[in-house]
């Protein structure tokens, strides 16, 4: 059922033999392979009663070995090294991407053909064109889709919406946000996909901007306007194969400001190249009536303050631990402060999914669906090319 913010929790739901089975098949076996199996493996037992049952149908890949053997680790049925062979599988009903950036757009668009409901990595593709065909064929096939922005479903970052949707920051002022990495920051580090814009479509831009852009709009709303700025510090690196050195065309770091349509300022920074940060994914958000701070790496606070506390006594912030059972999500998991992690909300988006597809519901607003993954893709596309022109953009979806 749903409590009064619209946040669905599974008081009341059947139990678990009346649960429909869903079958998944899944593009990718590496890093979000992982993440995303070990979700839906869970699911089942701490999404409880659960609204559907995974049933992990096959995985596909194009190296057949490494495939198999993430099947056989994993527990799925069945090896496919052909995205195209997998779809006309009967018994995937739901088709999870985890791939490549570059493979997002065509298995997914053959996906939502083939009558299977999709839930696709971020960024949801390359470039806002192509995002908007992938946007267009789940609308005209009238399946669920969903993109994996996966910290909406932070208990704590679902907290702090509701309580700026319950106007207790009253009008928001500002929004700021930087999500920093180190980890390419040796020149001998590869020219790995991600560092190629015909395979990632962008940098730290797409890679990391994408989740704190998604956030700001989840969080404060649409923005009418972006200014920014891209740079790339190592323009060449080694190739993979050893045979000498390629071009890095993507972005190793931008910054962003936006101007949002209710009046907010925002700024976003995105770096891959940031010394002893390892996740950093820190936001803040400043309203009329107090101020929210939220950072990743310790994703089971929140630092609040309130101005009308008497600044005598006990105004100031406070560090509030997102972990009681009548917390977003909290029910489902353990006693006061025995904290959960990264990991877990991937539980959270597959539970979100799959209740829109066996209940009918709409993936959108507390998820991100394919809309959502369009205008994060039109913003990013904007950011760009106010880079390249050095003027402000109008963000047009």
């Amino acid at each position: 059922m749903a409590d009064d913010s619209g946040f669905t929790t599974m008081a009341g739901k059947t139990a678990t033999s009346e649960a429909p089975v869903l079958g998944v098949g899944m593009l990718g076996y590496a890093f979000m392979g992982k993440a995303h199996t070990n979700a839906l493996k869970k699911l089942p037992y701490m999404m409880y009663p659960p609204v559907a049952i995974p049933r992990l149908v096959a995985i596909c890949g194009r190296n057949k070995d490494a495939t198999t053997a993430a099947a056989k680790r994993y527990g799925y049925e069945k090896v496919y090294t052909d995205w195209r062979k997998m779809l006309k599988d009967p018994d995937v009903r739901v088709f999870d991407n985890g791939g490549p950036n570059d493979v997002h757009a065509a298995p997914t668009i053959a996906a939502a053909e083939a009558g299977k409901h999709v839930i696709c990595e971020k960024p949801l593709a390359r470039t806002a064109a192509e995002a908007k065909k992938m946007l267009d064929a789940v609308e005209k096939a009238g399946v669920k889709h969903m993109v994996a922005f996966n910290y909406r479903f932070v208990p704590a970052i679902v907290q702090a919406r509701k309580l700026i949707e319950s106007g207790a920051l009253g009008r928001i002022f500002h929004f700021r946000a930087v999500y920093l990495q180190e980890w390419i920051i040796d020149p001998n580090f590869p020219k790995i996909w991600r560092l190629d814009k015909k395979v990632a479509g962008s940098g730290a831009l797409g890679d990391l901007g994408a989740h704190i852009i998604d956030l700001g709009r989840y969080l404060v709303g649409e923005p009418k306007s972006v200014m920014g700025m891209t740079r790339t510090f190592i323009e060449e690196r080694p190739l993979p194969d050893g045979s000498g050195k390629g071009k890095v065309d993507v972005d190793d770091a931008f910054v962003a400001l936006l101007d949002f349509e209710n009046g907010a300022l925002g700024t976003v920074e995105a770096s891959r190249f940031a010394q002893g940060r390892k996740n950093f994914n820190s936001l803040e958000i400043n309203g009329e009536k107090g101020t929210i701070q939220f950072n990743l790496e310790r994703l089971n606070e929140l630092n609040v303050f309130w101005a009308h506390e008497d600044p005598k006594e006990t105004r100031g912030f406070h560090n509030a631990m997102i972990s009681e059972s009548y917390h977003p999500y909290w029910e489902n998991w353990w006693p006061s402060a025995h904290m959960i992690g990264w990991e877990h909300t991937f539980v959270h988006e597959f539970h979100h999914f799959f209740d829109a597809i066996v209940n009918n519901k709409s993936v959108a607003p507390y998820g991100a669906d394919f809309n959502d993954g369009y205008r994060n893709a039109v913003i990013c596309d904007a950011i760009v090319k106010s880079a390249q022109s050095k003027r402000a953009v109008d963000i047009k979806y």
